[in-house]
């Protein structure tokens, strides 16, 4: 079939997996095979078996993604969460292929790569939006840094042998404070993540909140904490302790002085996702967590 350029679909992998790598090659030639032109990172091209015909961009920017209708994205969590900063950068729907361990923010598993070949050609998926977080650092009433975070933004320890003491706030307004490891301010999308690990709740994508889950707290309430989506989270690190760092997706690390304010909100800016089918989440949630159902009878008709 003649490659129709008007149709072209950005593709990112995790070049140092096997599974990565066998990947990318049966995409790009189902969709090349299709008509529908692809295009990807110089730098992880050279990793990857891609003919001659995919376009190479040099530098990974949101310009990069220019005229693409999708973003596939080959990885386990991390590489999923780098197609996320492409993604809210460009505006670009992603669609994930999982090749890790979970995945929560894929939507299909390395053995579907026929079936996402077949509906991004047809055009059969839609797409929703997903919550982000904005991050604001502040020292002394000065901002000294900004961020954001798809999943979650977490405060945390830096030594070992020593508590990070903290005081939480919501809406301007101080909740408690108490010694721990650290704090996670998370999504809705992040809640199956880190704030799980921490033993926050899970929380269905569709509703609309954050999360405030402590790590480790040394405090009689340490609870987790859902909020408004329109709340304002802040954690101050208090003077007199040593000093921590902020954590955004695990991906981007800025150290907060002592005395720091970290302040989350509803970001400006959500991350577009390409859902192939309706199934619900409850579904993903069993399937991810291999959750044990033998029994269930189902509803009375």
């Amino acid at each position: 079939m003649t490659t129709n350029r008007a149709r072209t679909v950005f593709l990112l992998a995790h070049t140092g997996r096997s599974a990565a790598i066998r990947s990318a090659e049966l995409v790009v030639k189902g969709l090349l095979r299709s008509g529908i032109g692809v295009r990807a990172l110089e730098d992880e091209a050279a990793d990857l078996p891609l003919p001659d015909d995919v376009q190479l961009v040099k530098e990974a920017t949101p310009q990069c993604l220019d005229g693409c209708e999708l973003l596939i994205v080959l990885g386990g969590d991390g590489t999923l969460l780098r197609g996320a900063e492409f993604a809210r950068a460009s505006g670009v729907p992603m669609l994930g292929v999982n090749l890790g361990r979970v995945g929560f923010l894929a939507e299909a598993e390395r053995d579907d790569l026929d079936r996402v070949v077949d509906r991004v050609v047809m055009k059969a998926y839609e797409v929703e939006e997903r919550m982000t977080v904005d991050v604001v650092v502040h020292k002394n009433g000065d901002i000294v840094h900004t961020d954001w975070a798809l999943n979650e933004a977490a405060v945390q320890k830096v030594s070992a042998e020593k508590l990070l003491e903290v005081v939480l706030e919501i809406d301007g307004r101080p909740v408690t404070g108490f010694g721990c490891d650290g704090i996670v301010c998370a999504t809705p999308t992040g809640s199956t993540a880190y704030a799980f690990s921490a033993g926050g709740p899970v929380v269905w994508p569709e509703v609309e909140a954050l999360l405030m889950v402590p790590i480790s707290a040394h405090a009689l309430f340490a609870k987790p904490l859902v909020t408004s989506p329109d709340s304002v989270l802040a954690v101050e690190v208090q003077p007199d302790t040593s000093h921590g760092v902020l954590w955004c997706d695990g991906r981007r690390m800025v150290e907060l002085p002592q005395g720091a304010r970290v302040e989350v909100r509803r970001g400006a800016v959500p991350v577009r996702l390409a859902r192939l089918h309706h199934a619900s989440f409850t579904d993903r949630l069993v399937a991810k967590f291999a959750l044990p159902v033998s029994g269930w009878r189902g509803r009375p008709h």
